[in-house]
């Protein structure tokens, strides 16, 4: 095979492509520019030998001329979340008033579907790319790897990143609040999630964590659904929860949808909340602090990881190597409120939580 290099990583050619589907290269060229004048069976064979071979085509003449594009790719799951719109105002903020502007692309929380993706940016020769997570297909990461151009990967901390990276960790955030409960006298903790992905799975194993430590985990206190988030779904999981586990005294919620959820459950069952139940929620979203009670949460730095990650993508563009920390753990912070605040003494027993449904 011939080889194309950036660092150590073999990429493979056009001609390997051509070679590959038994096709002369011009029919490869053309099938990436204009399939539509390719016959359908040679259109076939090459296509499926650029996705045997990991291909990444040439983008078009314009962004060959100069190497890159101006286009700096964003990568993210959700397009409607919260937490990925404050990464987008961090990012615009810095990348406005630049020669650059930035093209979004939304993976549906598919890891398949996100290295489609990141195949589409490659082939226009971005100028960057911010893509979310670590936890891309082995032929995404090793796409992102061979990338010409630096990647910064976001909301995440971890020991290997593809290029640089900025965010925090996820297990540790939830530990900190898991911790939190414990400490404030809650005994029995559940926790509740949604949708599953690799963040959400990395606090449930802090949660669990923080609870085997304590000699206080209980898998029926433990609730998922890969369903999406809303908080609709707060509430049937705490119903849920309550009929499995009524002892339960505290919810660490992976997410601030399900806890405002779960406080509406709370308060529809007459369950007080931090009396009886305690409730923490991750993110921090502004509609925490405005329940009542106002909602204790885990605020995660969005802005700053996406103002941060814009920094240090155009740093690398104008002089490569020049960003000095590539690895940058924003940590977390505990926003502790009301719904969390239980008051010392003895409480009423637990077990009232089952029989508290509103008639």
């Amino acid at each position: 095979m011939s080889e194309e290099r950036k660092g150590d990583i073999v990429r493979p050619t056009l001609a390997d492509v051509a070679h590959e589907a038994d096709v002369s290269a011009i029919t490869v060229s053309r099938t990436i520019r204009q399939p539509h004048i390719v016959a359908e069976k040679s259109r076939r064979r090459v296509e499926a030998a650029i996705e045997k071979l990991g291909y990444i085509p040439d983008a078009a003449a314009s962004a060959l001329a100069s190497r890159t594009s101006s286009m700096i790719g964003l990568l993210v799951p959700s397009l409607t979340n919260n937490v990925f719109t404050d990464v987008l105002r961090g990012v615009y903020e810095v990348v406005e008033g630049s020669r650059y502007f930035v093209q979004i692309a939304n993976s549906r929380y598919s890891a398949l579907k996100e290295e489609t993706l990141v195949r589409a940016f490659l082939r226009q020769r971005p100028a960057g790319l911010i893509v979310a997570g670590f936890d891309q297909t082995d032929r995404g990461r090793d796409m992102l790897n061979g990338a010409a151009c630096p990647v910064v990967q976001v909301l995440e901390h971890g020991p290997e990143p593809v290029d640089m990276a900025v965010g925090f960790h996820h297990a540790e955030a939830a530990a900190l609040a898991t911790r939190h409960l414990l400490d404030s006298g809650y005994r029995r903790p559940g926790f509740l999630a949604a949708r599953m992905d690799p963040r959400t799975q990395r606090r449930m194993r802090g949660f669990e964590r923080t609870c085997r430590d304590a000699g206080a985990l209980d898998a029926r206190r433990i609730v998922t659904t890969h369903q999406a988030s809303t908080v609709g779904l707060g509430r049937q999981l705490l119903e849920l929860l309550l009929c499995q586990a009524p002892e339960t005294d505290a919810i660490f919620c992976a997410n601030d949808d399900l806890a405002v959820g779960a406080l509406m459950e709370a308060k529809r069952r007459r369950i007080r909340v931090p009396e009886d139940l305690g409730i923490c929620g991750f993110n921090d979203l502004e509609m925490t602090r405005h329940m009542y009670p106002a909602i204790t949460s885990v605020a995660t730095p969005r802005f700053e990881t996406g103002r941060q990650a814009a920094t240090m993508l155009l740093e690398e563009i104008a002089e490569p190597g020049s960003v000095g920390r590539r690895n940058r753990d924003l940590g977390v912070e505990l926003m502790v409120r009301e719904s969390t605040m239980r008051p010392p003494g003895p409480q009423p027993a637990a077990e009232t939580h089952a029989e508290g449904k509103a008639p």
